[in-house]
């Protein structure tokens, strides 16, 4: 059996070269203006982001930001935080977590969300990115900026106020 899984066998050395230098950097969260200075032209670039994507070395987040999933990741297989994904997602504007995620994360119920709702005046939908599932619902630019602003491991993501939250609740009948 080989150490070295086929998915890691089957990167070519630019690619091998973007990973090691991203992650000798540690930014697994990166732009691609981060890389674009091991590239000759933007064909290239787009080529070798879009190679990483579809051998699942790299997962993308928005139009211009990309999670890097670790070599240490032998099945291609990793994970983030939620809250921080999505601050990714959003470059840390515009955008708050609310919803059953806001609720388990102030200690008001302990039931674990199947899904994190993302309130935002830029999109709607649903996506899923690193195994977690996003709903993104549509508000008001009054209730974004209400949101408050909470590290986890170091790292800032913006979420619905306590008071809010509870308020939330309360509306759901629980």
């Amino acid at each position: 059996m080989s150490i070295i899984s086929d998915n890691v066998k089957s990167l070519s050395s630019k690619e091998i070269m973007v990973i090691s230098d991203l992650e000798f950097k540690k930014k697994y969260y990166f732009k691609r203006e981060d890389i674009e200075k091991q590239f000759t032209s933007r064909a290239q670039l787009n080529y070798t982001l879009h190679r990483l994507i579809s051998k699942k070395r790299i997962v993308k987040l928005n139009r211009n930001k990309y999670y890097l999933v670790p070599i240490k990741a032998r099945t291609g297989k990793w994970t983030d935080d939620a809250f921080i994904i999505a601050d990714e997602m959003f470059d840390g504007q515009e955008y708050y977590v609310g919803g059953w995620a806001a609720a388990n994360y102030w200690g008001f119920t302990e039931q674990i969300p199947m899904k994190i709702e993302i309130y935002t005046n830029k999109r709607n939908g649903q996506k899923k990115i690193l195994s977690v599932n996003f709903v993104f619902r549509k508000t008001t630019q009054k209730r974004i900026d209400k949101a408050v602003t909470k590290k986890l491991n170091g790292r800032s993501f913006r979420i619905i106020g306590k008071k809010e939250s509870k308020e939330w609740l309360k509306s759901k009948n629980f």
